[in-house]
């Protein structure tokens, strides 16, 4: 069992990732690749990418073990994007090393990591560590490359719904229905987990990060002085793989308010979501769909709300019935 020990300071300081993490969503396919145990709903993507895994991932599945104990420093605690992380992973001190390859070795106390890998990266420098990161570029860009535009938009829509939940329920409500597994009783949050741990936040507030590839029990570093994160399974729609192909009958909405600002309000369908958002999703910049909001919102087909310092969007009820082609009965 995983639990997190919260103070009230660190309530004010949770946050919810508004994107897949490569990084993570890299090791936990990596699980996915090696168990088989991706089921009809991630059988798609297992059947398409399995050919083009490249060799050089045997480097990143070394340090990653289908079960047990990943070294904390593949998955670096960065923000920005892709890039981003690869440059922290290439930079990651010989200290961190050394303690992850010795928390490796306690917890898969079986599994011996190959006697060159393990002299290379103790020895310093930047050249394994740095074949490391090439490997998980190539990875991510040959084998989560072709499905990220639908990986994002699955955990965009799963942070949108958490998002209503949490503006309308508050941190106890977005706590407790973070997981089945979830039991959350002030101060600590419980949650299945294959180890017994526990997690001190100490007012350093808390990441949550929505995974598409994350199974099961939500899972976290095994170091606790990093930056404190919990990632967690979303719930996937069931034709995810498929690519979206606008309906027959969105044309007439879309000629109604125009294109952009039918994806807008379909976006909210699913849940609160912000700006941002909302402009990723449909292809813009954030100022246009800051725009095209507006419009909706004065039409009373969308209506926001100030969350600490984001604005959050909903679909109103007109709005609803107006993508549902219903009928609505409106007070005046």
């Amino acid at each position: 069992m995983l639990r997190i020990h919260f103070t009230g300071e660190d309530l004010g300081r949770i946050r919810i990732a508004t994107g897949p993490d490569p990084m993570w969503e890299m090791l936990m396919s990596l699980y996915r690749l090696r168990r088989r145990d991706s089921g009809v709903l991630l059988g798609p993507w297992l059947r398409e990418s399995l050919p083009r895994v490249p060799a050089t991932t045997r480097l990143l599945t070394a340090l990653a073990p289908p079960v047990g104990y990943s070294v904390d420093f593949l998955t670096p605690a960065v923000g920005g994007g892709l890039g981003d992380r690869l440059e922290a992973l290439r930079s990651t001190p010989l200290r961190q090393v050394t303690k992850d390859l010795r928390e490796f070795d306690i917890q898969n106390p079986k599994r011996r990591l190959p006697v060159i890998c393990r002299r290379e990266l103790l020895a310093g420098g930047s050249g394994a560590v740095g074949r490391l990161a090439d490997a998980a570029h190539a990875y991510v860009d040959t084998v989560l490359g072709p499905f990220w535009e639908r990986i994002w938009a699955q955990v965009s829509r799963d942070t949108a719904r958490r998002s209503a939940v949490l503006v309308e329920g508050g941190w106890d409500a977005l706590l407790s229905t973070l997981h089945p597994s979830a039991r959350w009783e002030y101060p600590v949050l419980r949650l299945a987990f294959p180890v017994d741990q526990d997690l001190y936040l100490g007012g350093r507030g808390l990441l949550l990060q929505p995974s598409f590839f994350c199974r099961h029990a939500p899972t976290t570093f095994a170091d606790p002085t990093l930056p404190p994160v919990l990632v967690h399974p979303i719930e996937h729609e069931p034709h995810w793989a498929t690519p979206e192909v606008g309906p027959a009958d969105g044309r007439p909405l879309a000629a109604l308010i125009g294109p952009t600002r039918a994806v807008l309000l379909a976006a909210l369908a699913d849940g609160a979501a912000t700006t941002g958002q909302l402009a990723r999703r449909a292809g813009t910049t954030a100022p246009n769909a800051s725009r095209h909001v507006a419009a909706l919102r004065e039409a009373a087909l969308v209506s926001s709300h100030r969350h600490r310092n984001t604005t959050l969007h909903t679909v109103t009820k007109l709005g609803r019935a107006l993508l549902e082609g219903r009928n609505v009965r409106l007070s005046v």
